[in-house]
């Protein structure tokens, strides 16, 4: 996993912006959603990628513990997979055209529903009363990506958790666009992968001073059982 220690400036400049360090630390676990983005085959076997993220391996296991405590305090897991078709190069067509040719078809094959680089990685403990969504741009927020954000308001949710890959591309892609929703928004320090310590740093730390908070899983799991506690106090 990566070095998650946030930088000092942006610590200082939440202090100066909000006068505490987790503002999203009173989340409902009833009404708070796990989406994990992209821990598929495709990015993280060699057999299916020139360019596995090598990081993302290790964060399984703590994907898989706090997925547990958030069903364990009444939330939902959202399983956020990467797809595409032949449609996609169409109307996705200018990321498209930024890639060499052989890495295009090799995307659109890999990631096709169905196939083994499409499968979640096979150590993610997924459970049936999860939801998997096929995510058909980077964010799965942005209109036309996916239909997550139809089934976060049908659900009733206010919290979302960003956990998964690429910390910079998807995971934040995702994170910005859910705060821009009007979710409250936290992306797990130690639940993200990037391809480099640096990418991964400077993601969380813009993201942490701007657009919502950043913790790591053991902070995460404490706040849904303290914050689960409190909500049945209060309703004993």
């Amino acid at each position: 996993m990566h070095d998650c220690t946030m930088p000092p400036w942006a610590i200082d400049r939440v202090m100066q912006r909000r006068g505490t360090l987790h503002v999203h630390d009173d989340m409902d676990p009833r009404w708070t959603a796990l989406i994990v983005v992209d821990l598929q085959n495709g990015f993280l076997v060699p057999a299916y990628t020139p360019m596995p993220v090598q990081t993302a391996i290790a964060t399984v296991p703590n994907v898989n513990r706090l997925a547990a405590a958030l069903r364990e305090t009444g939330g939902k897991v959202f399983w956020i997979q990467h797809t595409t078709n032949a449609a996609s190069l169409t109307a996705w067509s200018n990321w498209f055209a930024m890639r060499r040719p052989e890495l295009v078809q090799e995307r659109i094959d890999c990631f096709q529903a169905g196939t083994p680089g499409h499968a979640l990685y096979p150590a993610l403990e997924a459970r049936p009363e999860d939801d998997i969504v096929l995510q058909y741009r980077f964010s799965a927020f942005v209109q036309g990506a996916s239909d997550l954000p139809q089934r976060l308001t049908a659900g009733g949710f206010a919290s979302v958790l960003i956990v998964g890959m690429v910390t910079n591309v998807c995971g934040e892609s995702s994170a910005r666009d859910a705060m821009m929703l009007h979710c409250k928004t936290v992306m797990v320090s130690d639940d993200n992968s990037a391809h480099a310590d640096a990418e991964h740093t400077a993601t969380l730390a813009a993201f942490y001073t701007v657009f919502g908070d950043v913790m790591d899983t053991d902070m995460v799991i404490a706040c849904l059982r303290t914050n689960a506690a409190r909500v049945a106090v209060a309703a004993g």
